[in-house]
């Protein structure tokens, strides 16, 4: 690759704070907040014009989807996300909404329905926006949007701050503790942190979501019923799922597929999220692709671009093969690709398929996640009650000092990355940064040798179920 140089020049320090977060998705926004609320002064910073990450830009508002009526959560901001937006009107019951008795009974023999009530809220996804603006002004959070992080500022292996690119120009924030909550491990990347990346060929598939009106929600919901699918239709489970309705929709596809409408080369297999009364399915998680490396610009724009095609043959085969969708039209494309995986640091501890599968129990547990495994073919719903520790070490790089990682880019191996990747996890990680960040400040000493014990403590007082 040919090279230029750059000339130097002296760049403008626009902020400084106690604690920096990067990335405002569901982690960075759990990082920031629970930081804020045991004292720190925190900033956070966003490359698009809103907060949320996936629920926003990608439309997943079905953050707790796994949720069962016996499952085990750990609670904190992540449950807040759904009780606040309740509040604001910003939720959808969607399992309370179905007016077919015998599908009603069977969610509630299986869990996913209690008392005739769904056992989540899907968030709707442009109101969650307004929500969580909410949130950040309410904890006393400088927000700033419309900002990228390119580079960090480093004192020998300390990190002590960031440079960022905007319509304001080159500029920089310094911060005593930086939270990486970008997904794609970006800053500890340039920080010279060790970390791992699959080939590209290895890498979980990337997403782009759509939305449909003009739908006929009662006679789609009929054809549900009617063609029900269950988890076993698409992967490895544990036995006890293989039975449980899922919204996997497969089958207006194929006989796209079959008529020649789609190419055999392209497979499109949907799950759709929650539908309105006005006719809407906000959400179709159906375009995947894999071959895609989120850390590659130039795969970005191929998979953005690919993507969209893609979209217009599934609602033309919607529109053809499902009851319902006669009438349908695009609503609305994701604002940004859904990527699953990328850059993965190597941590203080890495933790492995087996702590996932087998509820591993850490002393320096920040938190539960439900076994909750959806990715690389299996699917495992947390059913029973069963779950794992979060251990602190996944989110602490080796090589560099007062940086905290969270996210899908916490250290781990293939399985357990389809569980830390998921929503419910990525909460765990950045509300446990955002208290470990804030006291280690107070306590003036370093991320990797903060007291756990007291972190522990506060976060117990934030709501988080940590053993």
């Amino acid at each position: 690759m040919e090279m230029i140089s750059e000339p130097s020049k002296k760049i403008p320090i626009i902020a400084e704070t106690e604690v920096l977060v990067v990335g405002g998705g569901p982690a960075g926004i759990s990082a920031a907040l629970s930081a804020a609320r045991a004292g720190a002064d925190v900033m956070i910073v966003e490359r698009y014009g809103c907060f949320g990450g996936v629920i926003t830009q990608t439309m997943i508002g079905t953050i707790a989807w796994y949720r069962y009526a016996k499952t085990v959560d750990a609670g904190g901001i992540g449950l807040e996300f759904e009780t606040r937006s309740k509040t604001m009107d910003a939720s959808i019951d969607i399992m309370g909404n179905i007016k077919n008795k015998e599908l009603t009974r069977a969610l509630e023999q299986e869990g996913l329905m209690v008392d005739g009530k769904s056992t989540y809220e899907v968030l709707d996804t442009e109101l969650f926006k307004y929500v969580v603006d909410e949130l950040i002004q309410e904890a006393g959070i400088r927000p700033l949007l419309h900002c990228s992080v390119v580079q960090v500022i480093m004192d020998e292996d300390v990190i002590k701050g960031v440079i960022t690119e905007s319509k304001s120009g080159r500029q920089a924030i310094l911060a005593k503790r930086i939270i990486d909550a970008t997904g794609d491990a970006d800053i500890a990347y340039h920080a010279g942190a060790p970390f791992k990346k699959s080939p590209k060929n290895e890498l979980m598939e990337v997403t782009v979501n759509f939305g449909c009106s003009g739908i006929n929600i009662g006679k789609f919901l009929m054809y549900v019923y009617l063609n029900r699918s269950k988890f076993g239709d698409w992967g490895e489970t544990s036995g006890k799922e293989e039975e449980f309705f899922t919204t996997y929709l497969t089958d207006p596809f194929k006989k796209a597929q079959e008529a020649g409408e789609i190419p055999q080369d392209i497979t499109i297999e949907s799950y759709w999220g929650c539908y309105t009364d006005a006719g809407e399915i906000n959400s179709f998680n159906g375009i995947h692709m894999n071959g895609i490396d989120p850390t590659d610009v130039w795969d970005l724009t191929k998979a953005e671009i690919e993507g969209r095609r893609r979209v217009l043959m599934a609602i033309n085969a919607l529109k053809k093969y499902t009851p319902g969708f006669k009438k349908a039209r695009l609503r609305t494309i994701g604002a940004s690709l859904g990527t699953r995986e990328s850059r993965k640091i190597t941590g203080v501890y890495n933790i492995t398929e087996s702590d996932v599968r087998n509820e591993a129990r850490f002393e320096d547990t920040i938190g539960i996640c439900p076994e909750f495994i959806d990715g690389h073919g299996v699917a495992i719903m947390p059913t029973t009650g069963r779950y794992f520790h979060v251990p602190y070490g996944i989110i602490v790089p080796q090589k560099v000092e007062n940086l905290l990682v969270v996210g899908r880019a916490v250290a781990g191996d293939k399985i357990s990355h389809a569980a830390t990747r998921q929503i419910v996890c990525c909460t765990v990680t950045g509300q446990g940064a955002g208290v470990a960040a804030a006291v280690s400040i107070e306590d003036k000493t370093t991320c990797r040798l903060v007291d756990i014990t007291k972190v522990q403590k506060i976060l117990e007082k934030q709501g988080v179920r940590i053993k």
